[in-house]
């Protein structure tokens, strides 16, 4: 297994705890609150999903890519 494969596989792995954390934040009381005021979550819960959906597209592309 090369190292990009295994970069890919942590990123991925990574990628899921975060959507996990940011699932979770999303769904606290403050963060529906916030959710029911503005309309939108809390930054931090953004930056959760966001960073961990685009760290498994990464993993993934690294992971399952030629080489």
């Amino acid at each position: 297994m090369g190292s990009p494969k295994l970069l890919g596989i942590v990123l991925v792995i990574v990628g899921i705890i975060l959507l996990v954390f940011g699932f979770n934040a999303s769904q606290s009381l403050g963060d529906q609150v916030t959710e029911t005021v503005t309309g939108r979550f809390t930054d931090e819960t953004m930056w959760y999903i966001i960073g961990g959906a685009v760290a498994v597209v990464v993993g993934g592309f690294l992971a399952l890519g030629k080489k």
